[in-house]
Order: structure tokens, then sequence, then C-alpha cells
């Protein structure tokens, strides 16, 4: 195992782009879709037409049958009746001419008693009928009998006209309704029948019989236009045939018929060759989400703030995070609602303590949206939109909460914090549900966001100490650690160099003032400054603050040989540090807090000693290198200010203000900063809180007498 980790820790040695941010993202990229492709495509059957299912088998989309839509409309369609129209001329020409026979009638029978009045021959009934027949329209007498004008002539003028108000009002009924050649006998029938229930004489009766072939026609002729309208509304009134996300399809014995069949083909559950257009669509989704990590890793990368312990722990803690989402998916079913317990935030709670904010939060998203494919419920082209904002809503708090990790009490209020959080959320879900409320299943799913922020935040910090130490990253959990004054090389500082011992303290409180003034790591300021000096136990007493009671050795030694102990505190240091397997940012502090800066008392000593031997200025220089990060420039700068002001035998705030710029000048005259990326903002701001943090440090006391001047 541990042969593979090297290996795969030597492969990212290469800070070339292509292996640092290039080749992670690939790898992401490939396990994302591999890990979510089986969410993307549903289970499929092996079954036959006329066998029986062996399981309920649901739908896993939403798809419209467009078949059975068609039926169903045609049908309908087919159903709707024809259309008439009813044509009005027709109903009042045939009322126009009963009218005019009763009217005929009339006129003519009033003639004939006049002239019997008047003693006169009287008409007789066969004159009438002649006569009535000359006054009639020929497509009254061409289709009326004259045995039915003789009946009605026979009648009384009360008769006549009581017959004649119920045959026009019903007459007139019917062919309102309508008359098609269809129904043309069965509206004959109902006038007849209709006449035959009047109240009025039989002979009336049989007369107006007679009127009825003549009085109904056809008036309600097929409408075309009027047919298809109806067809078309009755269509549109159709709705689609559709099969939702969850429906059964086949229960368990029954029979498929061709009918289920089809619907099983249609949302794509027999084993049939599967559409790659799922996988397309999945395969572009992963490229943007790869993207944007691509995208921040490339940042990382310019701003020389990634190595290759933090991209193998974002691969790491995203393969760990993911796959155990994928188990408990697994699991999952609408009902239990089991994603609620997955501690997705113990991911960015690790990519936040280990690398950075801005990554965790993006890498939060993409966790929260990849935890709503895996938990769809294997429902192809759909996402578990609630358990996105739960697991994107959990992430963030934890991310938010979690300030510094200066002590593990600090894990436990933001595990105690996102419980909260997540209660919230599950009561928010579960009082915007139209689902009728249940306290059971409120306690039960509150207790698994309970769950999930305890088990985050154990995980967290149980995996801290593997990641940190496996991969090599400097986490503040790590630095802490360093910081435990038990340590073994603070406590050899302590007890071997006590001066160096309380100039690295010193020198600690003012690096770390200043980087936290200017957005730097204030914690690696402080840590890397209790050891930057640690070389000087080789050989404490050649070093002035550890020079007690004693006359100083230099003073008995050559000055180039001065310059090679004083020089040799740096790598010997360094040395010290990575036998005892500290961190490469604390071993580059202990190289670079002097960079190549010229040890400049024993080269002018050796200049003065010896004026006409050429002297190699080179012999008297740190190996460096110079610094190139914030911290270690800072540390550089609070090393020879703290040193410089403490020699100051009266230090006025006047003269503490001097050298301190002289200091600061000197270094980047001299190019010692040239690497760092301190900004000469950054420099003023540092300047100034280290004269104000030193003139507390060294102000005026006052001068108390002693006995005799009192």
């Amino acid at each position: 195992m541990n042969k593979w980790i090297d290996g795969v820790l030597s492969l990212f040695n290469s800070k070339t782009k292509r292996v640092v941010v290039l080749l992670p993202t690939i790898i992401l990229g490939v396990f994302f879709y591999l890990l979510t492709m089986n969410n993307m495509y549903s289970k499929t059957y092996d079954l036959d037409r006329f066998s029986r299912a062996q399981e309920t088998i649901r739908s896993p989309i939403t798809i419209e049958n467009e078949v059975e839509t068609e039926r169903i409309m045609r049908e309908t369609v087919l159903a709707v009746g024809d259309r008439h129209a009813i044509v009005d001329e027709i109903t009042e020409e045939q009322t126009d001419y009963v009218e005019e026979i009763f009217d005929a009638i009339e006129t003519l029978t009033e003639e004939g008693n006049e002239k019997e009045d008047e003693d006169t021959v009287p008409l007789t009934n066969e004159e009438i009928v002649f006569q009535l027949k000359e006054a009639l329209s020929s497509e009254i007498t061409d289709k009326v009998d004259d045995i039915i004008f003789m009946q009605l002539i026979q009648l009384d003028k009360e008769e006549r006209e009581q017959g004649k108000k119920s045959f026009l009002t019903t007459i007139d009924n019917i062919l309102n309704d309508g008359v098609r050649v269809e129904n043309i006998e069965s509206a004959k029938d109902e006038l007849r029948n209709t006449i035959q229930l009047a109240t009025i004489s039989d002979e009336m009766k049989e007369a107006l019989d007679g009127l009825i072939e003549f009085s109904i026609v056809e008036n309600s002729f097929y409408d075309v236009e009027k047919t298809m309208e109806a067809r078309r509304t009755a269509a549109s009134k159709i709705e689609p045939v559709v099969i939702q996300s969850g429906d059964i399809i086949v229960r368990e014995g029954q029979i498929i018929t061709n009918e289920l069949y089809e619907d099983l083909k249609l949302v794509g559950l027999l084993n049939e060759e599967r559409s790659i257009y799922p996988g397309i669509g999945l395969a572009i989704f992963t490229l943007l989400i790869t993207s944007v990590i691509g995208y921040e890793l490339h940042r990382l990368f310019n701003r020389n703030e990634l190595d290759r312990g933090k991209v193998l722990s974002v691969l790491f803690i995203s393969i760990i995070t993911m796959t155990f989402m994928k188990i408990v998916s697994l699991f999952y079913d609408p009902l239990n609602q089991i994603y609620l317990l997955v501690p997705i935030a113990t991911g960015v709670l690790l990519i936040k303590l280990l690398i950075f904010e801005r990554l965790s939060i993006i890498m939060a998203v993409i966790y929260a949206i990849l935890g709503s494919i895996l938990f769809n419920g294997q429902i192809p082209g759909s996402l578990n939109m609630e358990a996105f904002i739960y697991f994107l809503f959990f992430q963030l708090a934890g991310i938010f909460l979690l300030t510094s990790m200066r002590d593990r009490v600090v894990i436990i209020k933001v595990a105690f914090s996102m419980a909260i959080i997540n209660v919230m959320m599950i009561l928010m879900f579960i009082f915007l549900s139209f689902e009728k409320f249940d306290l059971k299943q409120l306690i039960i799913h509150s207790s698994f966001g309970v769950g999930a922020a305890i088990l985050a935040a154990i995980l967290t910090i149980g995996l801290l100490p593997f990641l940190e130490t496996g991969l090599g990253i400097l986490s503040d959990n790590k630095l802490l650690s360093l910081a435990n004054p038990n340590q073994p090389l603070i406590r050899k500082i302590l007890t071997e160099a006590p001066g160096t011992y309380h100039h690295s303290v010193m020198v600690a409180n003012l690096s770390e003032s200043a980087c936290e003034a200017i957005g730097a790591n204030g914690l690696l300021a402080r840590v890397g400054s209790y050891y930057h000096d640690i070389g000087k136990t080789v050989q404490p007493h050649y070093f002035i603050e550890n020079q007690v009671a004693i006359r100083n050795p230099h003073d008995f030694i050559p000055p180039e040989e001065s310059a090679k102990i004083i020089i040799g505190h740096v790598t010997d240091g360094a040395a010290m540090l990575k036998e005892h397997n500290l961190p490469k940012e604390i071993v580059d502090i202990c190289l670079q807090h002097h960079g190549t800066s010229l040890v400049e008392y024993f080269y002018r000593t050796e200049v003065n000693n010896n004026p006409d031997k050429e002297i190699n200025k080179a012999d008297f220089r740190y190996p460096g290198p110079k610094p190139v990060t914030k911290e270690a420039g800072i540390i550089s700068i609070c090393d020879s200010v703290e040193a410089a002001v403490r020699s100051l035998k009266e230090p006025s705030p006047g003269k503490i203000e001097e050298i301190i710029d002289n200091i600061i000048n000197s270094k980047l005259t001299d190019g010692q900063l040239d690497y760092t990326p301190l900004t000469l903002e950054e420099l003023h701001t540092v300047r100034n809180i280290v004269v104000e943090a030193l003139k507390g440090i060294f102000h005026s006391r006052i001068q108390y007498p002693d006995e005799e001047e009192k």
C-alpha cells in the first residue's frame, strides 16, 4: 500500500500543468460518469408476450403513449354524430301552406253562407272544393286529396279553428326540431299521435290525418362544416394518455398482453438495445462539472497554491464521498428517505481544512448535484431536488460555521449547528408537502439529520490525521499540534538554547500579527517561527542570545569560521526538521528566513583583518533560497528586526522605527524579497504592525530611586 502511495505521489512530483491540473480532472470526470451511469439508465427485463411477470414493474419515466392517445381520439371523433342544419324557410313554407288551406276553406264557406242568406242557390261542397282548388297554390292541390278538402269543409267553423290551432302548433314544433330523411316517418307518427290525443272531434282528427303526409317534409340537411367543427372540438378535449413515472405497468403474476408489452417497450424496460442519448447527456453534464473543478485547480496552480498533496486530497475525498453516497443510494426508497443520513459534509469540511474554503464551496455544489442524481430512484432524466437542497445547505452550513480548527471543541459546535440546520430543512420538507403530518415520521427523519451531522464531525476528526500524514498536507490542526510546547524540538530549544527560544517566541508573535493583518496564514508563521532557529541548538553558545556570563567564543576563532557556524544553523536546522519529519512548509521557512543575505559583521571583520587579501563574498552569504511565500518573507523581516531592536541599549520609539525601516529597505535593495508575493502596500502594513508591537514591548520604564538616593 505504501509503495502504491509513493508511486502516485511521485507521479505528481512533476509541476507541469498537464499532470497537476488535467490528470486529476479527467480522473474525477471518468469516476463521476461511471458512478452515475446506472441512474441514467433504468433496469431492463427479459420478457416475452403472454408470459407471467415475476415481479411488479413500474415505469421509470413519464412518457406519452401516443398510440393509445391516437386510438382514443379516433374513437371519440367517430362517435361524434353528423351535424345537420335546419332550413327555416321550409318550416315557414309548410306552416304557411297549412294556414292557406284553412284560410281558404274559411273564406269560401263564409261566402257560401252569405249566398244562402240572399235567397240564391247555395254552393255545394263539390263546388266549394272546386273553387278551393282554383284558389290554392298548385303545391297544395297537387299533393292534397280532394277528400281531405271535403272533410274539412263539412266541419263546423269552431271545430276547424280548434283543429287548425292544434295542428299548426304541433307541426311548428316538429319542424323546428328538424326533420331528416331517416326520421321523417317517426316525425309523422309523432304528429299523428299528437292529433289522436288532442281534444277535437273524430271527424277533425280524420281530416287532419290526411294532411300529415303533406305537412311533414324534410327540412334538416347534413352540414359538413358543423360536423367537422364538432369533431375537432371533441378531439381537442382528449387528454393525452401519459404513463407517469412510478406507475405500475405490470403486477407480479400478471400475464403480459400485447398492450402491456408495448407499454414496457415504450418506457424502455425490455432487454433491447439501449439508447445512447442518456449516455451523451451524462457525458456533457460530467464535462461541465469537471470543467469547474479543472478551472479552480488551474487557478490555484497559477497562484502556486497547489501541490501534489492537495491534488490527491481532492481526488481521495471526492472518491470516498461519492462512493459512500452510491452505497447508501442502493438502499434508497422514496418512503425511507435514507439520503438524510448521508454525512456528505465530511468531504467539504476536509477540503476546507486541508486546502481552501473557496474550493470547498465549489465541491459542495458539485456533491449536492451528484447526490440528487444518485438518489433519483433510478428514474432517468430526473433529479431528487429535496436531496439536492438538503445536501447543499448541510454542506454550506458546515463550511461557513467552521471558522478555524484550533480546538477539537470547534468541530463539535459545528456538528451541533449542522444538526439544527438539517432538522430545519426536514421540517420545511414535511410542512411544504401535501401529505398528512406524521409525528413518527418527523422524529425518524429528524434523527437521520442529527445522526448525519454527528457522523460528519466524527469522520472529519478521524480522517483528518490520516490525510495530513499520508498526503503531507499542512492543516491548522497539524500546525496546532506542532505548536505544542511539549514537542521534542521545541523542548530542545527551550532547554539547550533558552535565549533562542525567547527570540523565537518574540518572532512568532510579531510574524503572526503581521500575517493576519495582510491576510496571510498567521498560524503557519507562528509555528514556522518556533522552529526557524532550531539549528542553533547544535552550537548554542556561538549565538549571542545564549551567551550568559561567558566570553564570546567568536573572539577566539577566525571570522570565516565564525561565519560558517552562523550560516550552518540554517542547514543544520533544516536537516533536523527533515529528520523529525516536519512538514515541508516548516523546513522551507527554516531554509529561507535568511535568504542569501550577507553575514555582514564577520565579513567586515575579515576584510578589516586582511585588507590585502581578496575575500570571496559568497563565503559569507547564506545558501538560501530566498523567501518565496508571504509567511517566509515576513518571518525574515521579523527575525532581523527583533534581533536588531533587542540589541539597542536604549530602544526609543524613534530608534525602533529607524532600524525597522533600514532593515526592510536593506532586504528590498538586496533582492531578498523579490520572490515573495508581498506588495509594497502589504510591506507598509507589516512595517506598521511590527513598529507598534515593538514599541509596546520596549516602552520606557520609570527609573525607581535606590536607597542611597532616598
